[in-house]
């Protein structure tokens, strides 16, 4: 089954034109011609089978036949994630993250950030192709990069965790913690981790202290591994 990204299609459309470069992947590539089915999503939740009605060059007019839409996680799962020194690590979690389930993520510029500039557009078209590997509609918002320092000045509706290496007696499981909540926000640090200045600010902003185990994990396992342990204490499955 292919999946192609179409943002501006809406559940009550009859009618839409797949865009240009998922017109040409799809005659191109796929060799998709009038009358193939085919699976459109557009990333707000909403997935569709349709039909070619016309397919002319880089234009493929497609008849929309079923209209559904993507089962609610139950939870929302937010992170806010520092950009690792090497791009292709967060990229990887960018694309796994996705499969299993985010709703947003955020890079935050930390004190001992090693990698401070990101490139927005290779990110978005990382998220993209997870959601249409992995057969979702919803498509995760990529927030732009912000100093953590400035993210803390916010207002967060939910239930908010750091996670930290320094030792603290007050650090819960992050299991423990990542029960069935709604809305959950969780930061990840930098590879130099957190610096002091930086949790205590966050705890003092209400911020809850989690651990991840035993083990000291790379900042893009510990985001995989977050998002994997929320996802799990929500999981249900379709009968």
């Amino acid at each position: 089954m292919n999946l192609f990204y179409v943002p501006s299609f809406k559940p009550s459309d009859s009618h839409v034109m797949l865009p240009e470069t998922e017109s040409k992947h799809a005659s191109k590539v796929l060799r998709k011609k009038q009358g193939d089915q085919v699976h459109i999503a557009n990333g707000k939740g909403h997935m569709a089978l349709a039909v070619i009605e016309h397919a002319i060059g880089k234009e493929i007019q497609l008849a929309i036949k079923e209209v559904s839409a993507q089962k609610n996680k139950g939870y929302a799962l937010h992170l806010y994630v520092a950009p690792t020194k090497m791009n292709d690590r967060y990229e990887w979690f960018l694309e796994k993250a996705t499969e299993i389930g985010i709703d947003s993520v955020t890079p935050i510029i930390c004190e001992q950030s090693e990698r401070k500039i990101i490139k927005p557009e290779r990110y978005e078209k990382v998220l993209l192709s997870a959601m249409k590997q992995s057969l979702q509609s919803m498509l995760p918002v990529l927030k732009p990069a912000i100093k953590l320092e400035a993210l803390l000045e916010q207002s967060f509706n939910g239930s908010c965790y750091i996670a930290h290496c320094e030792k603290d007696q007050q650090k819960q499981g992050f299991n423990a913690q990542a029960l069935k909540q709604a809305n959950i926000h969780l930061l990840i640090g930098p590879e130099g981790d957190f610096s002091s200045k930086e949790i205590n600010k966050a705890l003092l902003k209400g911020f809850k202290a989690v651990s991840f185990g035993n083990t000291r994990l790379r900042t893009e396992t510990a985001a995989i591994y977050a998002t994997a342990c929320v996802a799990a204490q929500n999981e249900t499955y379709e009968r």
